[in-house]
């Protein structure tokens, strides 16, 4: 079979040095990569590099090879376009149809799927005019991958950072898998919710879940691949952050709240994955609970936590926001489920059976998707994002 090809555009700015290790990961995985430096990103990274890791010749010149139309022919053969890191003059020149050098005619050639991971400072990211650059690739189904948060060139620390090669290359390989150009959720932005919040006790302890978080990342690295905006509000997972998602960390139920009412004020989509506590302690205490010789602990008082899920699939925040909800069941599951649809009021419930050796923390899944009006989507086991997949198809449909 033949070697998907990829074009790696890279971009000057000091980030290109991680684009060698994205190069790698596309090599040692089976793809023909070809890489489109521009002439200022040799001066981070030379040509003999990119040769060298690829395996195939380099130029930054519509004049090299001409008999050849390099500047058609690289971006027609494509089956995958990705610019790490992508300065704001690239976004720029993409969002205009700029062509003045080799990469920026590829991406105007370029009818396969487009990735551009963005590196700059805070201040450049932030500007109206790289937001609208932004915000126009993407009403174009270009997957633009939100910069992480951190360490940037100097002393400067903020979002701009490009994400993690290994990230970058996971989020290529959902955009490859789905093998579209047009991604359907391009222009929208999603919320996602993962982990098990944690309701404290005292400064050392908490009420809390099984939940691992891995269920909702999956949804929020198969949103991003298939082109939306995400907002991911994580609570307690310790799982590091999918590329191309704003992660919003939280720890309790109310402030899970809080973030998801603010996040979803402009969402065409809500999925609350999260395994949110229904009851908190109704005190906290200040200093550690000490065990007592002899006695006895104080009963331990519960009030209930704010209903997400129902809250914002009664009071929804745009028309047409779809609202997917998830039930994790021990027994009758669909018949508990189908109750909880009902009750929660949402579009779709994703209904699964749970238990100490089911689902949580495992890579895999089993579910039924259940729609209020009356579908039943099975899903068989397998990977949680062949589950996330199903439930963004489900939703798509319901945003078209």
């Amino acid at each position: 079979m033949d070697k998907p090809k990829v074009v790696l555009g890279v971009s000057g700015g000091i980030a290109a040095y991680k684009a060698c290790e994205l190069l790698r990961r596309f090599t040692e995985s089976g793809h023909d990569v070809t890489v489109v430096p521009t002439a200022s990103a040799l001066h981070f990274v030379g040509a003999a590099t990119w040769s060298a890791l690829s395996g195939n010749p380099v130029s930054t010149q519509v004049w090299d090879d001409v008999h050849e139309v390099p500047h058609v022919r690289i971006g027609q053969r494509a089956d995958l376009v990705v610019v790490a890191p992508t300065t704001a003059d690239m976004l720029a020149k993409a969002a205009h149809g700029l062509a003045d050098d080799l990469l920026t005619n590829t991406l105007l050639t370029a009818r396969c799927p487009v990735v551009l991971a963005p590196a700059m400072h805070t201040e450049m990211w932030e500007h109206p005019a790289t937001r609208e650059n932004v915000a126009t690739l993407r009403r174009r189904g270009v997957v633009v991958i939100e910069p992480a948060v951190g360490r940037l060139t100097g002393v400067d620390t903020g979002k701009g950072r490009l994400p993690d090669p290994a990230a970058i290359f996971e989020a290529c390989r959902r955009v490859l898998a789905r093998g579209v150009h047009e991604p359907d959720l391009a222009g929208r932005h999603v919320v996602v919710s993962a982990g098990g919040t944690r309701e404290p006790l005292d400064p050392v302890r908490f009420l809390g879940n099984r939940s691992s978080g891995k269920q909702g990342y999956a949804l929020a690295r198969t949103a991003a691949a298939r082109g939306a905006r995400v907002t991911l509000v994580a609570a307690d997972t310790g799982l590091p952050d999918p590329a191309g998602v704003d992660v919003v960390p939280v720890g309790t139920a109310v402030q899970m709240r809080e973030a998801v009412l603010k996040a979803a004020a402009d969402a065409d989509a809500v999925v609350m994955a999260a395994a949110v506590a229904d009851f908190r302690p109704a005190a906290y205490a200040a200093g550690k609970i000490k065990k007592k010789d002899g006695q006895e602990p104080e009963p331990l008082v519960l009030v209930r936590n704010p209903d997400i899920l129902a809250e914002i699939s009664a009071d929804r925040a745009r028309a047409g926001q779809v609202i997917v909800g998830f039930a994790a069941e021990t027994d009758d599951v669909l018949s508990n489920g189908r109750t909880k649809l009902a009750r929660k009021g949402c579009d779709l419930l994703v209904v699964n059976e749970v238990g100490e050796r089911k689902t949580f923390g495992s890579e895999e899944n089993e579910a039924v998707v259940l729609g209020a009006d009356g579908s039943e989507t099975p899903v068989p086991h397998g990977p949680k994002e062949a589950l996330a997949d199903t439930v963004w198809d489900l939703v798509a449909e319901r945003l078209s």
